[in-house]
């Protein structure tokens, strides 16, 4: 007699754009951090529990939503001196592999796209956590990621010389996102 093993079908969700960020930080001034975060996330996680290298995650930013809390600042980020959102309206990214790792839950591996520039980055994520049902009958679940870049790998060079030395902004851009998905 023959056992059959249960298969657990990967199971596809929804980013939920209220209950979701995507945030940054840099350095500014040589001196402190710069905090930002955007605002207009979509997408879908395919989240494959019994064999997670199954799993994927398409994601898109709206970079035009970003928000630093200074207008000026958004401004400036928005030209062409940085994201250039009229040229490159969306940030995206496509996962390639997921690993499992010892020092976080997983590794997803992917291609992120800002500014027109495509290169391969890797997110260290938690979860996803334990799927619940939430008062009105939708089932959730949420995970949190993060990675390093430096921002002239994605043709976002501007800066400007300190008097003192060092520059206005720092190459190094940390990215968190906090995500709460919506199963399909």
């Amino acid at each position: 007699m023959s056992s059959i093993a249960a298969v657990t079908p990967a199971i596809t969700y929804t980013i939920d754009p209220a209950h979701s960020t995507a945030g940054f930080k840099v350095r500014h001034l040589m001196v402190s951090n710069v905090r930002g975060e955007f605002s207009g996330l979509s997408g879908t996680v395919v989240v494959d529990r019994a064999n997670p290298a199954n799993s994927k995650v398409e994601a898109t930013i709206d970079a035009a939503t970003i928000d630093t809390r200074d207008e000026q600042r958004n401004t400036h980020l928005k030209s062409p001196d940085f994201l250039d959102v009229e040229k490159f309206p969306k940030i995206t990214f496509v996962s390639k592999r997921i690993e499992r790792s010892r020092d976080v839950e997983h590794k997803i591996i992917g291609d992120l796209t800002i500014h027109g520039v495509t290169r391969e980055v890797t997110l260290d994520v938690e979860g996803p956590t334990p799927d619940i049902r939430d008062p009105w009958g939708s089932v959730r679940t949420g995970a949190s990621a993060t990675t390093k870049i430096n921002r002239k790998d994605f043709g976002l060079v501007w800066n400007v010389a300190l008097e003192t030395g060092g520059v206005l902004v720092g190459d190094d851009v940390t990215i968190h996102l906090e995500l709460e998905l919506i199963r399909k």
